[in-house]
């Protein structure tokens, strides 16, 4: 597979695709929805939840890390995760911005 040429867009523009290959994945769509409702959890509940094996769900948990829209604290033996509020609203203000350039108004084809 051959490297994407990120250094022919803007800055906020990789920012963007970053963050939307979060959400590209049911399974991370559906991790985020539990801690949006539970607002916490303990990576067991999301095996419970989401009926998928405990490797995958911390593959998965792993790439939200990463771009920073949860955060785990360690707990014992467990990791308690939530949803980092500063980085949900940077990342929902870069996603605003975009869908608000949009006019009805366009005439299209």
């Amino acid at each position: 597979m051959g490297l994407t040429r990120t250094d022919l867009f803007t800055e906020e523009q990789n920012a963007l695709a970053v963050a939307a290959k979060a959400f590209a994945h049911p399974a991370r769509v559906a991790i985020l929805e539990y801690l949006l409702k539970t607002n916490a959890c303990i990576n067991g509940d999301l095996v419970q939840e989401l009926g998928l094996a405990q490797a995958t769900i911390s593959q998965h948990l792993r790439e939200l890390k990463e771009i920073g829209l949860i955060r785990g604290t360690i707990d014992g033996v467990r990791i308690n995760y939530c949803i980092d509020a500063d980085r949900w609203k940077e990342v929902r203000n870069q996603f605003n911005a975009m869908f608000e350039r949009f006019s009805d108004k366009n005439t299209c084809c």
